[in-house]
C-alpha cells in the first residue's frame, strides 16, 4: 500500500501543477483580451489546448494511481476517495484530504477563469458584430421572435448613400 499511496501522491501533485500552468495561461488570455490584442489571443489558444490534454493526461494517471491504491485496500476499482480515507492510515490521511482540495479548488478557479474568458471573448464579438451592422446595415440581423428564440431577419436593401449618411 505504501507503493500505492505514494504513485496517487504523485498523481495528484502533477495534477495540481496541471491546473496551476491552465490558470496561469487563462490570466495570460484575460489580459490579451483587456489589451485587445486580438493577434495574442488567437496565439493563446494553441498552448491552451496542449495544457487541456496535459491535465486530461494527469487525471487519466490519477485515476489510475486511485485504483491502485483501492485494489491494494482490496476495494473496487472506482472507489471514491471518501471511501478509501477511512482505510489510510492516520498519518497519511491530512495529505490526501489537502491534495484533494486543493485540485478541487483549483479546478473551480480554472472554470471561473474560463467562463470569464469566454464572456469577455463573447462581448467582444458582439460589440463587432453591431459595428458591422451600423455600417453594413443590410447584412442579416438577429431578433427575437415571439417565443424567445432568436430568428435572423434581412432588413431592406437600401442605397448606401442612404446607409452612410
Amino acid at each position: 500500500m505504501t507503493e500505492s499511496f505514494a504513485n496517487l501522491i504523485a498523481a495528484l501533485r502533477q495534477e495540481l501543477e496541471q491546473y496551476g500552468e491552465m490558470l496561469a495561461l487563462l490570466e495570460c488570455q484575460q489580459q490579451q483580451v483587456a489589451a485587445r490584442n486580438a493577434d495574442g489571443v488567437y496565439q493563446s489558444i494553441g498552448p491552451i489546448k496542449l495544457q487541456a490534454a496535459a491535465i486530461q493526461n494527469a487525471r487519466d494517471r490519477r485515476t489510475e494511481r486511485c485504483a491502485e491504491l483501492a485494489q491494494s485496500l482490496h476495494r473496487p476499482k472506482d472507489a471514491t476517495f471518501a471511501e478509501l480515507m477511512p482505510l489510510l492510515p492516520e498519518d497519511c490521511r491530512p495529505l490526501l484530504h489537502a491534495l484533494v482540495e486543493e485540485n478541487n479548488e483549483l479546478l473551480v478557479r480554472v472554470r471561473q477563469r474560463v467562463r470569464q474568458n469566454h464572456l469577455r471573448l463573447s462581448r467582444s464579438i458582439e460589440l463587432m458584430q453591431s459595428l458591422i451592422n451600423s455600417l453594413c446595415p443590410t447584412a442579416e440581423v438577429k431578433v427575437y421572435n415571439g417565443q424567445g428564440n432568436m430568428k435572423a431577419r434581412r432588413p431592406g436593401r437600401r442605397p448606401i448613400y442612404e446607409a452612410v449618411g
